[in-house]
């Protein structure tokens, strides 16, 4: 399991909604435009695959930040819901 934080900011109202309806599947919001997921490898180049599909790059921006095991006990959180926590025995 990887932890990644996915932060988008796309102009278009109708893409914007497609890419928060999408990764709220693999995910948990955590701001308007962040997510934190959780995810196995296969599941992780699954919604790349599946976002890339939706955006356009010349006016749309993606970031995919991974989060590894050694930093995620350093996040700092305040206020809003927890730090979604992905089972720290599959944790590579």
């Amino acid at each position: 399991m990887m932890f990644f934080v996915v932060a988008y900011d796309i102009p278009c109202s109708k893409r914007r909604k497609k890419v928060s309806d999408l990764l709220s599947g693999y995910g948990q919001r955590v701001q308007f435009s962040v997510f934190e997921c959780p995810l196995e490898l296969p599941k992780y180049q699954e919604l790349k695959k599946r976002l890339r599909r939706r955006v356009h790059p010349t006016e749309d921006r993606i970031r995919i930040y991974p989060v590894s095991a050694h930093t995620l006990p350093q996040v700092e959180l305040w206020g809003g819901p927890p730090l979604t926590q992905p089972d720290r025995s599959h944790i590579f």
